[in-house]
């Protein structure tokens, strides 16, 4: 009678949503014109090439990212950080080119920096040009685009430029502690990334690195598994005349562009073979918008930032950001794309 009372209203709650379902599957329309319609030929041959085309810049990204984690301290890198704004911007941009880490990775790591004392203006870059400013995500670009190498150089140069206009404004501008209020603090040294929590003094470095690894390319590959699904669909399904009228609008291809990247919400490292297959019916220019914006504000990392930062900071850094990257991606469409 206990078990009965206790798992009566669970039971009763799970049969009333049983028949809601029941009763709405009888009223629903038939789907099976809709699904023998829809061109699941192109569907799969668009998903497929994307996830075998990211998935080894994927792979090597996640491993960066866990030797970075593993082997390179945080004081380390904030005995190296110089007290000058500019030559500070200029750090913090350069810390992506040597150490690839993904956002999901790299705001933990600054959120400790800062508590110990890293300024919100490097902060800030870092976490801006980190997910773009690398080795791999040049190479994926690169290979993204065999044709048109131009947009790889063309990606570095505009996130860097934005990436250090940004810090340099909240350098200017920002006097009030951003972050949020600190938490209490638990004991040990640990960091927080995908669920799982990793002990800086672990002394089997080997099985650190891949178990961090191993989390870092479960939590990016269900992004990357989404947004080539997503990319597959709308392909498959919006017709070619209606994606070159959005896409070859002056800006509403760069806005239609940066909404999909911040939806998607992909990893830098496989973010351009996304950006490729619309090669042909998008502009240059909102190629690279969805190639710069994409990686510096996201959903996912929103979501992060805001259990970091306060809102309002946020907020104003995203409508920022926005019109930064609109308003360079429209002047190197028009000067060198």
């Amino acid at each position: 009678m206990h078990t009965l009372l206790r798992n009566g209203p669970f039971g009763a709650g799970l049969a009333c949503l049983g028949i809601l379902a029941l009763i709405l599957i009888r009223d629903m329309p038939d789907m099976s014109a809709f699904i023998a319609a829809f061109p699941w030929a192109n569907f799969k041959t668009i998903f497929i090439s994307i996830i075998l085309e990211a998935v080894p810049f994927v792979l090597l990204g996640v491993v960066f990212s866990a030797l970075l984690q593993v082997f390179v301290s945080e004081q380390t890198v904030r005995r190296w950080t110089p007290r000058n704004p500019v030559l500070g911007v200029l750090f913090a941009c350069s810390l992506g080119v040597l150490f690839p880490l993904c956002e999901c990775g790299m705001i933990p790591i600054v959120r400790r920096l800062m508590r110990k004392g890293m300024p919100v203006y490097i902060a800030v870059t870092f976490i801006l040009a980190g997910p773009v400013l690398n080795p791999v995500v040049y190479a994926s670009t690169y290979m993204a685009f065999r044709s048109r190498p131009e947009m790889a150089y063309s990606r570095m140069g505009l996130a860097f430029l934005v990436a250090a206009a940004l810090g340099l404004l909240v350098y200017a501008f920002v006097k009030r502690n951003p972050l949020r209020p600190e938490l209490p603090a638990s004991q040990g040294h640990s960091y927080e990334h995908g669920g799982h929590i990793h002990t800086a003094g672990n002394p089997n470095k080997l099985l650190s690195t891949l178990s961090h690894a191993s989390d870092e390319f479960f939590e990016m590959g269900k992004y990357l598994i989404f947004g080539a699904m997503l990319t597959g669909i709308i392909q498959a399904v919006v017709t070619r005349e209606s994606l070159v009228a959005i896409g070859q609008g002056e800006i509403s291809s760069h806005l239609f562009m940066m909404g999909f990247a911040y939806i998607l919400s992909l990893c830098s490292t496989s973010d351009a073979f996304v950006a490729s297959s619309f090669a042909t019916t998008f502009t240059s220019g909102s190629l690279l918008t969805f190639l710069v914006f994409g990686p510096m504000i996201d959903l996912k990392n929103t979501l992060m930032l805001l259990s970091v930062f306060r809102v309002k900071f946020i907020l104003t850094l995203t409508a920022v950001l926005a019109i930064a990257v609109l308003v360079g991606s429209r002047v190197i469409e028009l000067t060198f794309l």
